[in-house]
């Protein structure tokens, strides 16, 4: 029994041992205080350690410290437990005047070795009053209903003390060049906020966006904005990219937010007891300009990529028949508006059948802006055996950092193809041939002795009615093929008709990815596979870029396909409840449902009526 004791606590300080993490110091505090305001900063470690050395303090007041605390805790997965521990050393300093002090790193001793903490930087501004009594513009406020016998200690909330600003990263920008849009919302840390009752962010006209996944719980920190402390919370990041040149105007937005006040009761206790009321306060942020600079006159092989890329191209095969299909992948990797990079042609010799690349985007939004990897798959078959040579395509892109355009290019590759060992038509060929070639080596035929039937005149095949009718036939077949296959050859050759032909195919597609999405109730993807829909359909029925494509463009292509104008306001109805829907609460299955049935009808009937014109 104790030897079984002793191995089973021997495998237990195994398993704390190898569930060990590497040891760590963490030195944290508020990185904004007032003047006179005290706050803790506490170092945290993941091991037991000694000889706690603090930085320069002298910038604060020590007023207390250190205290110290510890925690365990134990976890047990997959049958294998693991330990986590954690000492706290907790000083209280005061801050003593205004400006920005960076804490140098702490250290402390563990097992012999000593570990470096981070450093910190902490700004702190003039001491500012408890209540809401800063100057500025007014938060329209409103009591709600039901609460006659209250009344709130300020009429309206101060907009210094409650508002909302969109933060760009760069007011200058190129064209296409990513910038980062943060809203945030700000208030007073004693303005204690109870929830939103309606959200109406900003809608970025003349940018192409792609959103930025943040929590969906808003975690408040504190910053330092004009000179004074505030909580702030991030509601939404979004990466925009300019589509249009000059000063594009982001307007207004708004939300409501409720609001905690404190109120007097109106009875013969005022003076001794006091309640809350919730409020609500409508805020409204201000207008932003951003100023878009076109580019330079752009380069061969130019895409419509900026910012900062590579590709790296990968041929399947170098030696095939003539029965096999090649595939020439091109990654194009980066930093930038990777989604509206166009496709690179492929320019392959006339030996080759060549199909539509496949593109598919693997790319991710964050604070670096968007970053990933474009992949373009080219599809083609050789029709004939020999030594090709596939030849190089050229990349080029704008830098915004150089405000250069930059170009890279891929190598040149040689495709062997052998003759397939089902190519019927070219063994045939070569039969044909050589049978030729017998026949005109043959200088003296001999004499036929078989007796031949005789027919008299006129009775022959050839010349007669059934003969001529034949070759009518076949002479009206042929001329008929060759005019549709001269105007399938000229409709291909037509890019943009191509693509208006297409259109309904490929929303149909679209839409039955967001179907997808729809019964795994997936609310975000659903939203960007409707808006995808929409946005590509009307790309390629108006033979609009996808890259200039807005609400302006939209309506004035399809007015000029005469589209009814009723349908036009619920196609763009359709896009504007999809853009707000992925930022709002998650919407049930139903009002989703909804959606999609409303934009599939819009679509077809949009087809319908432009297809009559």
């Amino acid at each position: 029994m104790f030897r079984k004791t002793v191995i089973i606590a021997v495998m237990v300080l195994l398993g704390f041992r190898l569930g060990a993490e590497e040891t760590r110091l963490v030195m944290s505090a508020p990185n904004a205080v007032a003047v006179g305001d005290q706050f803790r900063l506490t170092f945290n470690i993941n091991q037991r350690g000694e000889n706690l050395t603090l930085p320069d303090l002298s910038s604060f007041d020590v007023l207390m410290g250190p205290s110290f605390s510890s925690s365990t805790s134990i976890q047990y997965i997959n049958g294998k437990s693991s330990q986590s521990q954690d000492f706290a050393y907790t000083y209280i300093l005061r801050a003593k005047e205004t400006g920005s002090f960076t804490i140098r790193p702490g250290s402390i001793e563990v097992d012999g070795k000593i570990y470096q903490s981070n450093a910190l930087t902490i700004q702190v501004v003039s001491g500012q009053a408890q209540g809401s009594t800063a100057q500025g513009g007014q938060a329209q406020t409103d009591t709600p209903s039901g609460s006659g016998e209250a009344e709130a200690s300020s009429a309206t909330i101060s907009k210094s003390d409650l508002f909302i600003r969109l933060e760009l990263s760069r007011r200058q920008a190129w064209k296409g060049q990513q910038i980062i849009a943060t809203v945030k919302l700000y208030a007073n840390p004693n303005l204690p906020l109870a929830g939103f009752e309606e959200v109406n962010l900003p809608t970025y006209e003349g940018f192409y966006t792609q959103d930025i996944e943040i929590p969906q719980q808003i975690n408040f920190k504190r910053e330092v904005y004009n000179d004074k402390i505030y909580q702030v919370g991030i509601l939404k990041k979004t990466v925009l990219f300019p589509q249009q040149t000059g000063t594009l105007t982001i307007r207004p937005f708004s939300i409501t937010t409720q609001v905690q006040q404190r109120v007097r009761q109106r009875s013969f206790f005022d003076d001794f007891f006091t309640g809350v009321q919730t409020v609500r306060a409508k805020l409204t942020s201000d207008a932003v300009t951003v100023s878009v600079k076109e580019l330079p006159p752009a380069p061969a092989g130019f895409s419509g990529g900026v910012g900062e890329f590579r590709i790296s191209p990968e041929l399947d095969l170098n030696e095939v028949t003539t029965n096999d299909a090649v595939t020439l992948k091109l990654h194009i990797t980066g930093n930038g508006n990777i989604r509206l990079i166009q496709t690179p042609q492929l320019n392959l010799p006339g030996d080759f059948e060549q199909y539509d690349p496949t593109v598919t985007d693997n790319v991710r939004a964050s604070d670096a802006g968007v970053t990933g990897t474009k992949t373009i798959e080219y599809l083609f078959q050789p029709k004939y055996e020999g030594t090709f040579k596939i030849p190089p395509m050229t990349f080029s892109w704008f830098n915004p950092q150089s405000g250069q355009y930059e170009r890279q290019s891929t190598p040149e590759y040689e495709l062997k193809v052998t003759r397939g060992s089902g190519d019927a038509g070219t063994s045939t060929v070569r039969q044909l041939r050589k049978q030729d070639v017998q026949s005109l080596g043959q200088d003296i035929r001999y004499i036929s002795q078989k007796q031949e039937r005789l027919h008299p005149r006129g009775s022959s095949w050839f010349g007669s009615t059934y003969f001529w009718s034949v070759y009518l036939l076949g002479a009206t077949a042929f001329a008929v093929f060759f005019v549709v296959y001269r105007k399938k050859m000229e409709e291909n050759a037509n890019i943009a008709l191509v693509r208006n032909k297409k259109a309904s195919r490929l929303a149909r597609r679209h839409l039955k990815v967001a179907a997808g999405h729809l019964r795994q109730n997936q609310d975000e993807a659903f939203h960007d596979a409707l808006l995808k829909a929409i946005w590509g359909y009307l790309s390629d029925k108006l033979g609009i870029p996808l890259a200039n494509l807005r609400r302006e463009t939209a309506t004035e292509g399809l007015e000029a396909a005469k589209a009814a104008p009723e349908l036009i306001d619920k196609l763009l109805a359709i896009t504007d409840q999809c853009e707000y829907a992925r930022f709002a609460p998650a919407a049930g299955n139903k009002a989703m449902h909804e959606l999609y049935d409303r934009a599939a009808e819009v679509i077809t009937t949009l087809e319908k009526q432009i297809k009559k014109q």
